[in-house]
């Protein structure tokens, strides 16, 4: 009797491990596993000195000009890399008009926002800055600012070293990049595709399954699982209003081209689960339901109960595990440096 529960339970094992080698074996024609090490980014080496400045002024209110707001205020690290509101709040607690993408892993994305209008996290972390709605400052003011603290100059001379003036806005948005780059968050699915049949549960393997199987991979493929490509958000069936807003006609703004109105970068689903609310309206506050409206709308397909759980179970195995960072001491403004404002300017 103990030797056929034996043989029933190593037959089931190997069933198992047979299983998964052919799950892993087909998603890896999609999927990569996240890098071992930090991603490299176009024009600009990284080194330990460009991080550690990046990561003091990610950290840094007084990049805005309230002194209220710095990046960490829309990419909370301890919540998933972004704010976990519908749409953020930023200068003069204005509301601005979409969601927050998540930092992390962000480096690894085609383009960044949800329209792609900026090439890369340098681009993207000039923007806010300048942005009325968000930390409404200006480079001057910054540079103004930045200059005001020698200790920043230090640290610019640092990471800067070849350059006799090393202290720019372009400088200061290749600094926040060479920190962004580190946010890497390995999860049980890297584990999974690089051989560990254990790490994703068998619920989580049938949804990475129906995945594949029903099409999810067309859009969200790739290291970051997403993050590249743009499509119509409504391929099949558009959403109700709410959760497309008439008035955000998504890319259009961007290429002012008619066939990319609603169209938005595919969202990297990596942290997904962390990062409630969804979409670009921020609308929908149930990853089940997002999973649901997603099959309808861009797939034409109407998931069971029971499959929209095996995948959002797939989806949990994303969330991964953030690298220790440790809040800066910043440098203490002097006499000179700008003043906060709250002003709100039109």
């Amino acid at each position: 009797m103990r030797h056929l529960i034996a043989t029933l339970l190593l037959s089931t094992a190997l069933a198992s491990t047979v299983a998964a080698n052919e799950l892993r074996e087909t998603v890896r024609e999609y999927f990569e596993p996240l890098p071992s090490t930090i991603p490299s980014v176009k024009d600009n080496p990284i080194t330990p000195e460009k991080i550690d400045l990046g990561k003091a002024l990610f950290f840094d209110p007084r990049l805005s000009a309230s002194g209220v707001f710095s990046c960490y205020s829309c990419h909370n690290l301890a919540t998933g890399g972004d704010d976990n509101l519908e749409t953020s709040i930023g200068h003069g607690w204005q509301k601005g008009p979409r969601n927050s993408p998540t930092v992390l892993n962000a480096v690894l994305n085609e383009a960044q926002f949800w329209d792609g209008r900026a090439e890369d996290l340098k681009a993207q972390a000039k923007g806010p800055i300048q942005a009325g709605v968000e930390m409404a400052n200006t480079p001057e003011t910054v540079i103004e600012t930045l200059n005001s603290m020698p200790l920043y100059g230090e640290w610019f001379s640092s990471a800067f070293p070849e350059e006799a003036a090393p202290v720019t806005f372009d400088n200061m948005a290749k600094a926040i990049e060479a920190f962004e780059a580190t946010l890497i968050t390995p999860a049980p699915f890297d584990a999974f595709l690089n051989g560990n049949d254990d790490a994703l549960t068998a619920e989580a393997q049938q949804g990475l399954q129906l995945f594949v199987d029903k099409g999810c991979v067309t859009c969200h493929s790739g290291v970051n699982v997403g993050g590249h490509g743009y499509y119509p958000f409504g391929l099949i069936e558009k959403p109700g209003a709410e959760v497309l807003p008439p008035d955000d006609k998504g890319r259009f703004a961007v290429t002012e081209t008619v066939d990319d109105e609603y169209v938005f970068r595919a969202s990297p689903l990596r942290n997904v689960s962390v990062t409630a609310p969804y979409f670009h309206s921020g609308k929908v506050w149930d990853l089940k339901v997002a999973v649901q409206i997603m099959a309808e709308s861009q797939l034409g397909e109407e998931l069971s109960d029971a499959e929209a759980d095996s995948i959002v179970a797939f989806l949990d195995s994303l969330t991964g595990a953030l690298p220790e960072v440790t809040v800066p001491l910043l440098p203490a403004e002097t006499r000179t440096t700008p003043r906060p404002t709250a002003e709100i300017l039109r």
